[in-house]
């Protein structure tokens, strides 16, 4: 798929899934702008693309404060002149049972600050940056936006209340986009990643990663090309029918649960 002379956010772009992206969207001939709070990590990944012969800028942005992510939409347009393709990425975790009862007594709760914190990154977010880049996308009368769920969206899990809400949450403004926006030539989809092969993997014992994979009736881990390649996909032309729909890429795990 040719991306030539397109312009394309990804959000939460400088490491994991939204790294991947970024570098298969350029790769693919697009202008990539990478969205992100780790500086580091996003200007390292831009010169990596720029010194490979692709075109790419990082700016930190915080999707959670809408004033920060309208100035850079606006500086944005000053530099490529439009905006094609947004892919609102950025998510975080903070996960704990809403609330822990164990000997007839309650042991912990989640917290406001837990349930708030995941709540303004991965649905106030992608609500701010949505809204942010639509005006544009509009006046071209094209664009295609691409939101992050996931497939504990779709069943629930234990333990994240909060990051549950949020995206399934996701799946419903997805909709909402769809029906408002086909008009002026934009679709809206969701993409439903399962277990993903990522750094936060790292921190997990093999056990957990064991079971799943045991879930996964594939019997793999996810790569972060296997949610770049379903991005590219309904990100493109071949995609202009496609609106409205949540793509699981999950080896097949909503089925075998």
């Amino acid at each position: 798929m040719d991306f030539s002379g397109q312009v394309v956010i990804v959000t939460g772009g400088a490491n994991g899934i939204g790294r991947t992206t970024a570098r298969a969207f350029a790769e693919a001939g697009a202008w990539v702008a990478i969205w992100d709070m780790q500086q580091e990590a996003g200007e390292a990944l831009a010169a990596d693309l720029t010194e490979q012969g692709h075109t790419a800028q990082f700016t930190q942005v915080n999707v959670a404060d809408s004033e920060t992510v309208e100035t850079a939409v606006d500086e944005l347009m000053q530099v490529w002149g439009r905006i094609d393709v947004l892919v609102n990425n950025a998510g975080i975790v903070r996960d704990a049972q809403i609330v822990k009862y164990k000997a007839g007594e309650v042991q912990k709760r989640m917290t406001d600050e837990q349930w708030q914190a995941v709540i303004d990154v991965n649905l106030k977010g992608v609500f701010n940056c949505a809204r942010a880049v639509i005006p544009v996308m509009i006046e071209q009368d094209y664009g295609r936006i691409l939101n992050a769920s996931s497939v504990v969206g779709l069943y629930g899990n234990f333990g994240q209340t909060n990051y549950v809400a949020t995206k399934s949450g996701v799946i419903g403004m997805t909709k909402v986009w769809a029906r408002e926006l086909g008009k002026y030539g934009i679709t809206a989809n969701a993409v439903a990643p399962g277990f993903i092969e990522t750094e936060i993997l790292q921190s997990m014992p093999q056990k957990v990663i064991d079971r799943m994979v045991a879930s996964t009736p594939v019997g793999r881990m996810g790569q972060p090309s296997d949610i770049a390649h379903a991005y590219l996909f309904l990100a493109s032309k071949e995609a202009s029918f496609i609106s409205g729909t949540v793509l699981s890429v999950d080896g097949g795990m909503v089925v075998g649960t």
